[in-house]
């Protein structure tokens, strides 16, 4: 059985790691079972360097088809016509597509056209906002896909509802969670710790991206401006997005206690966000690690496609009001943040169920 693993951004990366150490595991045992992994370049990131891929132990991608940037049509049209030339000079039985990124939707589409079975790793989540791309990628990907893994029961029942067959639909757990777990005792601290004299649970860590946060000025400098003010007492470390250093360069905010960094490396954001007070961010993803890691997480969002952060995690949604930014600060720094638990089968062998379950549906 030959599997076409497709990852077109940073984060895409960290979830196809584990799936691939256990297809190759499984081969060592015998299975008939290989790989080919493709990079879209839909994410052209300074930090897909050597060194990302040698930190986290990723397998180097087999080929890259370099689509860079450009408009959400542009990205599609330009990942669809180098996928399908892939396929073509290296046919496979299947394809697999991860998350919510347009290289995941663009694949899945020429996959199926040219008549090739594709499974979906995070099937199943829904924000309900269609304002966001992904969204939109979510729904499109899922009404094409075959065989569906899912994180969560909720992404189970947003399937069945849509009418997809049980028997295709697979609750396995996180990849994201295998790949925090693998790596959390080689989580490394980063140099501003000392330059900052940071202490544990004696920062906060910013992140912010989404375009309903960070591309109308206004808006930017409001939400920033309370923020700071609210977490006076604290360091706050915000890492950049590419996005935001655009707009922020303009506004010219200097708070006494806003600390704007590079971008970092996952060992050492990670390491920071374990040691942090809380978490405030506009990320998906930074709400499933804070809630394994037991980390108090207020999201500038309205909705979330993983409800589980919310309902079993430590995470909480505030968009952009700010009288809920501001309670929910009070109820920070009193002390009384609600205790989270991991949500079922985040348990780091998320990737081993996935192999496995393959293995049984192509009988190998």
């Amino acid at each position: 059985m030959n599997i076409t693993i497709v990852a077109g951004a940073r984060p895409n990366f960290m979830k196809i790691a584990p799936i691939i150490e256990a297809i190759q595991n499984k081969k060592k045992q015998g299975f008939n079972i290989n790989y080919r992994l493709i990079h879209t370049g839909q994410h052209y990131d300074k930090n897909l360097s050597s060194t990302f891929f040698e930190e986290l132990h990723i397998p180097f991608p087999n080929t890259n088809l370099e689509v860079k940037s450009g408009t959400q049509a542009e990205q599609t049209a330009a990942i669809m016509i180098g996928f399908e030339k892939e396929l073509i000079e290296n046919p496979c039985d299947l394809v697999m597509v991860v998350g919510d990124v347009t290289s995941t939707m663009a694949c899945t589409i020429v996959a199926k056209k040219a008549h090739i079975k594709v499974t979906h790793i995070e099937a199943g989540i829904r924000s309900g906002d269609m304002k966001m791309p992904e969204e939109i990628n979510r729904i499109v990907t899922d009404s094409l896909t075959d065989y569906f893994f899912t994180t969560s029961t909720y992404a189970n029942e947003n399937l069945e509802k849509l009418g997809f067959s049980k028997s295709n639909i697979f609750f396995v757990g996180n990849v994201m969670i295998d790949t925090l777990l693998k790596n959390e005792a080689r989580l490394k601290k980063p140099n501003l710790w000392h330059d900052l004299k940071l202490s544990n649970k004696n920062y906060l860590v910013m992140t912010l991206h989404r375009p309903s946060n960070v591309d109308e000025e206004t808006q930017l400098k409001s939400l920033i401006t309370h923020i700071v003010s609210l977490g006076k007492e604290y360091p706050i470390i915000f890492p950049v997005h590419p996005r935001t250093q655009k707009l922020l360069s303009a506004l010219n905010l200097n708070f006494e206690n806003l600390h704007y960094v590079n971008p970092l490396g996952y060992l050492e954001f990670n390491y920071l966000v374990k040691n942090s007070l809380a978490v405030i961010t506009d990320s998906g993803g930074i709400t499933e690690e804070a809630t394994v890691m037991n980390i108090p997480c207020i999201t500038l969002r309205d909705t979330t496609e993983r409800p589980e952060t919310c309902d079993i995690g430590t995470n909480v949604l505030v968009g952009n009001d700010s009288e809920k930014i501001k309670n929910n600060f009070e109820i920070l720094l009193s002390g009384n943040w609600k205790q989270g638990k991991i949500p079922e089968l985040w348990d780091g062998y998320a990737a081993e169920r996935i192999v496995n379950q393959l293995i049984n549906l192509f009988d190998l």
